[in-house]
């Protein structure tokens, strides 16, 4: 039994194998929009700058 194709995540239209996982190009765009506007954000708490500065820093050495 084959499982219904998933709607595009943005629309809800059906999916397009060129766009994947969404149904267009301005879909697409619409989805890397939201993350480079600090739409998505992961869950947790907020990340003190000083701390990843000084985490990065021990990486380094």
């Amino acid at each position: 039994m084959t499982k219904p194709a998933k709607p595009c995540p943005i629309c809800r239209k059906p999916r397009v194998e060129q766009f994947h996982p969404f149904c267009s190009q301005r879909c697409r765009d619409r989805d890397l929009a939201r993350w480079f506007s600090d739409s998505y954000a992961v869950p947790g708490p907020p990340a003190d700058p000083e701390e990843v500065a000084q985490e990065n820093w021990r990486e380094q050495e």
